[in-house]
């Protein structure tokens, strides 16, 4: 091999590490397959093919064709992609044989056939398209991994560029193959993220059927990671005839924290049923079991009591660890946050008395516990999202209860990183009568 020979093959193989490099920067920035997808194929269009497509298989043996790029941007692409016919039991076509592991397939253009002598609808598709935008050279690869094909790239140069050969073979292989190691990484994300979000539900509590209050409770994950967390909120009826509202987090984005979260919550079932104490000093004998049996574990609560006092008229008896303020509304919409007897998280200093705090509560009003997720954004001062919670719950407290609770939740931005979990009761307007008010009583958004 001479200088110049040696020159090119040295460039050659840097422009392919640099190609490769670019690629797995790319399919790394997303965890949505057909965005990665998306997102490769603008990368190799142009730096290897003059157009490509990218067509991806689901669960049931469908294919649906995800991207189409072509290098001129003026060349009209509308309606190219969606579902496609689906592949054959026979695999005749190039894109079909592809789809059944074989490949990559390295074709001339001009022996591709008109779409009239097509082997079946997927393949005459095919044609149509190729014929409709033209190309010198193709090769058709599948995304393949683990043993399975999620789907297949083809990639199209036309005759003014040097034609694709058996060299790009083995470049077009490997990338293909980081395709579709994103899509099936893609795949176990959205498996996990969803067995997380059922076990999270699965832990919460059907809430009490209470004559004369409505109560009502949200849970919803976060959108931009598959971790289960530990939000919750509980609601019983004690044997004194209070019923109890109670809203918690225990710190951590993990199974270990849901697990906790249960635990903690069973633990303060029991506590509160046993002992008709203040509530601060049931958040204390919680705080103490905490010290016991999860010594490196740290929580937040609102542990609160709602009391019939006669007349139709219900006090709040409550107490807060480290957790966001409850908030009160009035059937007139005025709203405030309830921060009285408020001490630290529990699973810090264990001995401490907790305050308790009693007031009287509006009728027609409505309390509400929630989550840091439901106020906290990234890079904002906390108390704007205190403000903006109190503005939209006073706006919406005409709405009813399950109502007025999914739209705070749709207050929440398009990729927040913290789940959320609700609870809100409202009060009769007047006194309390048979079946007044009700809730859904499901506790499951």
């Amino acid at each position: 091999m001479d200088d110049h020979d040696l020159e090119g093959a040295l460039r050659g193989a840097l422009t392919r590490l640099t190609l490769l490099n670019e690629i797995a920067t790319v399919l790394s920035s997303t965890l949505d397959a057909t965005e990665a997808i998306t997102r490769v194929c603008r990368v190799l269009v142009p730096a290897l093919a003059d157009w490509c497509t990218a067509d991806l298989t689901d669960d049931d043996g469908g294919l649906r064709r995800v991207c189409v790029t072509h290098r001129d941007g003026k060349v009209d692409l509308a309606g190219i992609t969606g579902p496609l016919p689906r592949p054959p039991a026979a695999a005749c076509g190039p894109l079909s044989r592809a789809l059944r592991g074989e490949g990559p397939l390295l074709l001339r253009g001009k022996d591709m056939p008109p779409a009239e002598e097509a082997f079946d609808p997927l393949h005459r598709l095919n044609l149509e398209l190729f014929a409709r935008l033209g190309g010198g050279t193709l090769v058709v690869a599948p995304m393949r991994v683990r043993g399975r094909v999620f789907g297949a790239v083809t990639l199209v140069r036309s005759d003014e560029r040097s034609p694709l050969d058996e060299a790009d073979l083995s470049l077009v292989e490997d990338l293909t193959h980081r395709m579709a190691l994103a899509a099936d990484n893609a795949r176990l994300h959205a498996e996990a993220k969803t067995t997380a979000e059922h076990l999270q539900r699965s832990l919460l509590p059907d809430l009490p059927d209470v004559g004369g209050l409505a109560i009502t409770g949200r849970y919803t994950p976060a959108r931009r990671t598959a971790q289960v967390g530990g939000d919750w909120y509980d609601s019983f009826v004690l044997p004194q005839g209070d019923v109890t509202m109670i809203i918690g987090d225990v710190t951590g984005h993990d199974l270990q924290a849901a697990v906790t979260m249960s635990q903690l919550r069973n633990m303060l079932r029991g506590i509160a049923c046993d002992r008709h104490e203040p509530p601060g000093r049931i958040l204390r004998r919680l705080d103490a079991a905490i010290g016991t049996l999860y010594g490196h574990t740290t929580a937040t609560c609102v542990y609160a009591l709602v009391r019939e006092t006669g007349n139709g008229h219900y006090e709040l008896h409550w107490s807060q660890a480290g957790h966001p303020p409850p908030l009160l509304i009035t059937a007139d919409g005025d709203a405030q946050y309830l921060d009285d007897a408020h001490e630290m998280m529990l699973g810090v200093v264990p001995d401490i008395d907790r305050p308790s705090a009693r007031r009287g509560l509006p009728p027609g009003g409505t309390l509400l516990l929630y989550t840091d997720g439901l106020i906290e954004r990234q890079g904002e001062v906390i108390d704007h999202g205190f403000t903006r919670l109190r503005q939209h719950a006073a706006a919406l407290v005409h709405r009813e209860l399950g109502e007025f609770c999914e739209e705070l939740l749709g207050l929440l931005p398009f990729e927040a990183d913290d789940d959320v979990a609700l609870l809100a009761l409202r009060l009769p307007a007047t006194g309390p009568g048979p079946g007044a008010g009700q809730g859904d009583g499901s506790g499951q958004a």
